[in-house]
């Protein structure tokens, strides 16, 4: 590879979306937290955190924060005692889920072992898909 190619600004250019879209999906969790709202389609704080194992609270909520301020969930707290938060998907993220749902399904074919057993059906995949 030549020393310095990707300094050039016309090839810096062509790199802008994938830039965009690390700086926004980057956190070691947050493909887990969307893949599951996409999954469940609603969910709260505590069932998140149970679904996500090795998760702390505090990361789950600054992932949270960021993935509902760059537009990828919607935040929603009902007016109780105790609040109740649900959190879904965004247009923005629920146009992801295909894409999303790619990867697993790319991950599950060349990452898993060959006795990997999905626990998803594929009538869950193919809603996932928007088939």
């Amino acid at each position: 590879m030549a020393k310095g190619k990707f300094l050039k600004r016309e090839v810096m250019a062509h790199c802008v979306p994938m830039s965009i879209l690390q700086s926004v999906l980057g956190g070691k969790w947050k493909f887990l937290i969307l893949w599951y709202i996409a999954i469940d389609e609603k969910l709260r704080f505590s069932e998140l955190l149970r679904h996500i194992d090795g998760i702390t609270q505090s990361t789950l909520t600054k992932q949270l924060r960021e993935l509902e301020n760059d537009g990828f969930i919607i935040r929603k707290v009902y007016p109780e005692i105790p609040p109740k938060v649900e959190y879904s998907l965004s247009v923005i993220g629920k146009s992801f889920v295909p894409i999303l749902t790619q990867m697993m399904l790319w991950s599950q074919k060349h990452l898993c072992e060959k006795n990997y057993k999905s626990p998803y059906s594929s009538k869950e995949i193919r809603r996932l898909l928007g088939k």
